[in-house]
C-alpha cells in the first residue's frame, strides 16, 4: 500500500506541488468568515455531509468543498470586485463547472450575519 501512495504522490506534477503549498497556506491564514463557516461544515456538521476546505481542484483551490455531492462553496470578500478579479473567476467558475462542480457563492458579510441562512441554502443544495 504504501509504494502506490508512493507512486501517486511521486506523478504529481509541479502546479499541483505549488497548490497543495498554496492551500496549506490559506488553511493556517483564514479569515474569520471562513473560520466561522468552517466551524459550521466540518466534521460532517452540516447534514452529515463531508467538507474539506481550501481544495485543490485542477489549477484552483476552492474555499470548502464536498466531492460526494460535487459542491463548492465559495466565501467572496472585497477582493473579488475588480473586473480582472471578476474576469478570473468567472474563468475559475468555467473550469469547475466543467469539471462537474456546482458553485455557491457568498460574501464575507453573509457568513458573518446569516449563517443560519447560508447553511439552509447549502444543505438544500446539497440534498439535490
Amino acid at each position: 500500500m504504501r509504494s502506490m501512495l508512493g507512486e501517486v504522490r511521486g506523478c504529481r506534477t509541479m502546479r499541483d506541488q505549488a497548490n497543495l503549498k498554496v492551500a496549506r497556506q490559506l488553511r493556517q491564514q483564514e479569515t474569520l468568515p471562513e473560520k466561522k463557516l468552517w466551524e459550521a461544515l466540518r466534521n460532517r456538521n452540516c447534514g452529515g455531509f463531508k467538507f474539506v476546505r481550501q481544495a485543490p481542484i485542477g489549477p484552483y483551490i476552492a474555499d470548502f468543498a464536498c466531492r460526494d455531492k460535487t459542491l463548492i462553496v465559495e466565501l467572496d470578500g472585497w477582493t473579488h470586485s475588480t473586473p480582472e478579479e471578476l474576469g478570473h473567476d468567472a474563468r475559475r467558475t468555467a473550469f469547475l463547472k466543467a469539471d462537474g462542480y456546482r458553485i455557491l457563492r457568498f460574501t464575507n458579510e453573509a457568513a458573518l450575519q446569516g449563517m443560519d441562512g447560508l447553511l439552509t441554502l447549502i444543505l438544500d443544495e446539497l440534498k439535490k
